[in-house]
């Protein structure tokens, strides 16, 4: 063997001790032969360790059998192959995984025959760990792209397609492979390209320009835009065009729009239908009060004349239910929450009934259990609406017997108080096929042709989406033997502030200064049901036809009030209203009581809105007008105090 120069030795000695890769000796058989200072430095052992090592053992498991099969490919195509690179994993003595690169060759002896493997070992961990940030990033953002419910495409400074996920293919019906390469121009326009390649990067409006993408087929896809700059080592290199599919939300405007105008086109109907149904319903009834209330009769005539009244006041039930419902199923319904007494309300209720279930015979009871709190915050109208339907069926479909409801509460979790009604009667029942069609609107028990009590059809209807609104639910409880039991649920809340005082004498006692009134009133009937009932409590009254008349003796006279019929020709009570507020001085204005029969679900407060003082609905009666003139006198006198 030919004798290496000194000089050259330490040459390589120096190379070998110093190296910052790893430089190993092994025989055939993986046995360690020598190592240098940065193997054992890269792999955690001391050169005593690492001779008692074998090379397979440093190799992580998992790559274990590519290795071996890569050597002993090595091994068996020498001396036509004599080294070969492999990257892999490899264990330190501390347990932790190093990334190395490493080369591998066979050192012969003199004839040529394999001694040697010469391992060579360089750690790239924190290469590696880069390039699976890099590779995590990557796929980060191609799973972003390709995912993406949006179309995205970029483009070069020129304008020409770079790449595209699949959102965009769908929306331009072309793949990538024959997009890349062309000018967007195809799909958004000479102009837009144009505009977005000179002022994208300064001017955020020329995303807004683009508000279609062009389809392979030719039809237009309405989208909104975004485009955004892509910038690489502080230099715009291209952009990214994102367009969202605005065809589905389009649509969607559209019919909420649509809905929206459908939904103020019944409102306006409910309004017309109520005022030209109450209208004369008002003179039927308030004319049947008066002469109830201001004239002698004989039993004959008050005979007829209760026959009257019943008859315009079930008449008037059924347009109520007909028009509640129809303002519920329009989501006109809101709760007028305030302090409610549930034993008052039960209480009433039964009151209210209470002739009717004498008549036939009927005991009426109820319960309510001491875990209710004697105040609670809700809508105590709707509530009683709710108890009204379901007592009033149950007189009407009981013979014999009686009907008793009870309250119980629950439970209970912070101010949310869960309460359970139960109304049970002895009547006749509901059989089990027709249980599931009761709470549909205009649905009856009997046959329709046949059947044997009134109504509509509507207070089951109307009760169950009345006790969603107030969040809790109904439905018919089964049992054994003849009756029914209605149970529903409510979500109340506990009342917090001490209730304050609402007491109404039931006896209204004439006011004892006559006013100055007019009445706003086209309707003759009407005009005289209102006159009369004022002119018999002592006070002056004119009546007028329409707003502009009301304009016009305002401006001639001094009056206290003015009953303002909403609906008026030429020039309705809102516009009157607001005219008067905006020419009459404060302290000259009279009090503003609106009149109306609308069904509308803000029309009070459209009424104060506009200017109005109080409201009243018709049909009218005398109890509600008088308790109107004295509110609406109590307050102009503690304003004047």
């Amino acid at each position: 063997m030919e004798k290496i120069p000194m000089e050259e030795y330490s040459y390589l000695q120096h190379v070998y001790h110093n190296a910052p890769f790893g430089i190993a000796m092994f025989t055939l058989r993986g046995v360690l032969v020598k190592a240098n200072p940065a193997l054992t430095r890269i792999l955690g052992y001391s050169l005593e360790e690492l001779n008692k090592q074998r090379f397979d053992k440093l190799i992580y498991p998992d790559d274990l059998e590519r290795n071996i099969r890569q050597i002993r490919t090595l091994f068996e195509n020498y001396p036509e192959q004599n080294e070969i690179d492999v990257e892999g994993r490899y264990v330190q003595k501390n347990g932790q995984i190093v990334w190395a690169s490493v080369h591998i060759s066979i050192m012969p002896d003199t004839e040529g025959t394999p001694l040697y493997y010469i391992v060579t070992l360089n750690d790239i961990s924190k290469n590696k760990a880069a390039e699976q940030k890099l590779q995590e990033t990557v796929e980060r953002y191609t799973s972003l792209k390709r995912y993406n419910h949006d179309a995205i495409i970029s483009l070069d400074l020129s304008g020409n397609i770079l790449n595209a996920n699949t959102r965009a293919e769908q929306m331009t019906g072309c793949p990538v492979s024959e997009m890349a390469g062309k000018s967007i121009a195809r799909f958004i326009g000479e102009y837009n390209l144009r505009r977005v390649l000179r002022e994208a990067l300064n001017n955020p409006t020329v995303e807004q320009e683009i508000k279609t993408i062009r389809h392979k087929d030719g039809h237009l896809v309405e989208v909104i835009t975004t485009i955004a700059p892509i910038i690489i080592n502080n230099k715009n290199v291209g952009f990214y065009i994102i367009a969202k599919d605005f065809t589905e939300q389009r649509q969607l405007i559209i019919a909420k729009e649509l809905a929206e105008n459908t939904n103020k086109a019944k409102s306006e109907f409910l309004a017309m239908m109520s005022h030209e149904i109450r209208t004369p319903m008002n003179g039927v009834i308030g004319m049947t009060d008066l002469l109830e209330t201001t004239t002698e009769l004989d039993d004959e005539q008050k005979e007829y004349i209760e026959i009257i009244r019943k008859s315009g006041e079930t008449l008037l039930s059924i347009i109520n239910d007909i028009l509640d419902f129809s303002k519920i199923e329009a989501g006109m319904t809101e709760l007028q929450e305030d302090a409610l007494d549930v034993k008052q309300c039960i209480q009433e209720t039964l009151d209210v009934l209470s002739a009717k279930a004498s008549a036939k015979q009927l005991e009426m009871t109820f319960a309510v259990d001491d875990d209710i709190p004697d105040l609670l915050y809700g809508d105590s109208k709707r509530l009683k609406q709710v108890l009204m339907n379901l007592v009033g069926n149950a007189v009407k479909f009981t013979l014999h017997g009686g009907i008793s409801v009870s309250a119980r509460k629950l439970y209970q979790e912070g101010d949310l108080i869960d309460l359970e009604f139960k109304v049970s009667d002895t009547g006749i029942g509901i059989p089990d096929n027709k249980l599931e069609a009761i709470f549909e609107p205009f649905s009856q028990v009997d046959n329709f042709m046949t059947r044997n009590y009134e109504g509509t059809g509507l207070g089951l209807a109307i009760s169950k989406k009345l006790v969603n609104v107030m969040g809790g639910n109904i439905w018919v409880e089964k049992k054994e033997g003849p009756g029914t039991t209605f149970v529903f649920t409510v979500l109340l809340k506990k009342y917090h502030q001490p209730p304050k005082p609402n007491a109404c004498d039931d006896q209204l006692e004439s006011l004892p200064d006559p006013l100055q009134i007019l009445i706003a009133e086209d309707n003759e009937i009407n005009q005289i049901v209102l006159r009369k009932i004022l002119e018999k409590q002592g006070h002056a009254v004119t009546v007028v036809t329409n707003g502009h008349d009301v304009l016009r003796a305002v401006e001639q006279a001094s009056y206290d009030i003015v009953f303002m019929d909403v609906q008026m020709p030429g020039l309705n009570g809102l516009e009157a209203t607001r005219k008067l507020r905006a020419t009459v001085p404060k302290d000259q204005c009279p009090m503003i009581v609106a009149v109306t029969a609308n069904a509308l679900k803000d029309d009070r407060e459209i009424c104060l809105a506009a200017g109005m003082d109080d409201y009243i609905s018709k049909p009218i009666k005398s109890k509600p007008v008088l308790a109107v003139l004295e509110h609406v006198l109590r307050e102009r006198k503690v304003s004047n105090r």
